[in-house]
């Protein structure tokens, strides 16, 4: 199963980097083939139509190839005043405009698979943001899997070498499980 595994923030010490990471490895373990995103090395405008229309930005069409060619995400994502934040949507708004060749955008989504996960210093994990999230993928055609993960009070859970703490890996694993097993369905 090929994965494509990005954090929804640019900051470098995002605690999201750091579990986008994490989750990386973690489904390279369990048999995965990863590729992980680092939404920096593809910026894109604001979404705006004015800007398609005069054409579509380059780095539109790389995510949608790897897109093409993966089985679906694994992401990672803040919650910005209870929402998904702009770098999520906009990332995901561009790659549903039309493909270099004139197909749809959004069929590249379709019957794919999405595991969700946030990190926040706060109580909920950035849990409200994943309920959003499903809400979104679900709609441009994938399988969200049931199970997901908001790690709360995340700044006191990584190591100092990023690795997340240990009582915390059965929960990222079982995310990444539940996604795998929509592919072997």
């Amino acid at each position: 199963m090929k994965l494509l595994v990005f954090a929804g923030s640019l900051r470098k010490a995002s605690l999201n980097r750091k579990l986008a990471k994490h989750i990386a490895r973690t489904a390279e373990a369990e048999g995965a083939e990863v590729i992980y995103l680092d939404l920096n090395d593809y910026p894109l405008p604001i979404y705006n139509g004015d800007i398609e229309d005069q054409g579509m930005p380059e780095n539109v069409h790389r995510l949608q190839e790897l897109l093409k060619h993966a089985d679906g995400f694994l992401i990672s994502t803040p919650e910005y005043n209870g929402a998904v934040p702009a770098l999520v949507k906009n990332t995901l708004d561009w790659m549903s405009r039309a493909q270099a060749n004139g197909d749809s955008g959004g069929a590249l989504f379709q019957g794919k698979v999405a595991g969700l996960c946030s990190a926040s210093p706060g109580a909920l994990g950035g849990l409200r943001s994943l309920l959003l999230l499903r809400d979104q993928l679900a709609k441009l055609g994938m399988w969200v899997a049931p199970s997901q993960f908001a790690l709360s009070k995340a700044s006191d859970q990584f190591h100092d070498d990023d690795s997340l703490k240990d009582d915390h890996h059965d929960r990222v694993r079982g995310v990444i499980r539940n996604v795998m097993s929509f592919h072997n369905a």
